[in-house]
């Protein structure tokens, strides 16, 4: 079966990080004016040379998300189920080796802090584990999704690579999409990375977004961890996967996360430093793009950053983000995956957004029966 690794395999990761460094103003510019933009125009907007262009990118960006998006932000939360975790993994702080105590909600938990969240008027639940298939498997996860069927109109998963059967139970349960990150596309690092368990299987991941195709899931959500190799390069990478999905499963909707490396129990230092210039630069690239992807930004960036993006291209937002299970109310005290750094209520989130001109979605749709 042809899958992404025939297009990933033509591609050399220091051959793309030379023709980024290689790029010209004049390349910049003809980019900007052109029409329909391809991922090696994508590639060209990602380079250091775009930095003096970053005002204007911003305002086209603007434009084409409002267009395309109107003024609306989608809001949502994630709960955490679990924080086991077969993985060793040098930069999460659910990683196998990290002497934690460990948790996984109960039915009667799942539902308390499903409460809680709808409390807050969450209508878009993002539901997130470690990955512990004997734990935390696939038939913890249907049952989840049953008892929180009744709470949310849209509720995702962004759990351990699964099987296309899998993801067919998972859509047929109700899940509207699926989050996997590739965590870094530099092939020959990722074992470092990732030194033990089914996660160091680099091709198993990368074929993960052709599974979740092949089962039909109304939405794809892809992304890399930032900080950990040249985050131009993986971004790069990151959108010649999502325009092969485009062409291959058209009729799936895709959506792509910018998570930044954050503290956490016993994590490295980011190995590439990604400032917010840089950040804003590769969300207005996305944009210019590809008109139709879905942009999230999470509470892993600070207020100041996320309140000026609203505007600038972004769709998606968390807020009020607990990234602990039990976080909200059954066990505030657990072990977090990762600091958040806008810790702002739903409702100051939601002031910030009107505030800006635009309008805080809980709920954009509902289901014909």
């Amino acid at each position: 079966m042809k899958t992404f690794k025939n297009i990933f395999l033509q591609y050399d990761w220091e051959r793309i990080k030379q023709k980024i460094n290689s790029v010209t103003g004049s390349d910049i510019e003809r980019v900007l004016n052109k029409g329909k933009k391809t991922p090696e125009d994508f590639l060209i907007l990602l380079a250091p040379a775009a930095a003096p262009y970053l005002e204007q990118m911003a305002q086209i960006s603007q434009n084409l998300t409002q267009k395309r998006f109107g003024k609306v932000i989608q809001l949502y939360a994630p709960m955490y189920l679990s924080n086991e975790c077969q993985n060793i993994c040098t930069y999460c702080g659910f990683s196998l080796d990290n002497k934690i105590r460990r948790r996984t909600l109960s039915n009667t938990e799942i539902i308390i802090e499903a409460m809680a969240l709808k409390a807050m008027g969450i209508n878009h639940v993002l539901l997130v584990s470690g990955e512990a298939n004997k734990t935390v498997g696939i038939d913890y996860f249907l049952n989840a999704v049953n008892l929180l069927r009744p709470y949310f109109a849209n509720i995702s998963v962004e759990v351990q690579p699964l099987s296309t059967d899998e993801y067919k139970a998972l859509h047929a349960a109700g899940v509207h999409s699926v989050l996997v990150y590739q965590e870094t596309y530099h092939q020959e690092v990722y074992k470092e990375y990732h030194p033990k368990g089914k996660k160091s299987n680099f091709d198993f991941r990368l074929d993960t977004p052709d599974r979740i195709g092949e089962a039909g899931l109304h939405k794809i959500g892809l992304g890399v961890l930032l900080g950990l190799e040249d985050w131009r390069v993986d971004s790069f990478f990151n959108a010649l996967h999502i325009d092969y999905l485009q062409k291959n499963y058209w009729q799936t909707k895709f959506s792509v996360s910018f998570p930044r490396l954050r503290p956490a129990e016993g994590i490295i230092e980011p190995n590439f430093i990604m400032s917010d210039r840089d950040l804003l630069q590769l969300i207005c690239a996305y944009r210019i793009w590809n008109e139709d992807i879905e942009i999230s930004v999470s509470t892993r960036e600070n207020e100041n950053f996320r309140d000026h993006i609203i505007s600038l291209g972004v769709t998606t937002m968390s807020a009020a983000s607990k990234t602990n299970p039990g976080g909200y109310v059954v066990d505030p005290q657990s072990l977090e995956q990762f600091e958040t750094s806008d810790e702002r209520s739903m409702d100051e989130v939601r002031s910030i957004i009107r505030n800006a001109g635009y309008d805080p979605v809980m709920k954009d749709w509902d289901k014909v029966f």
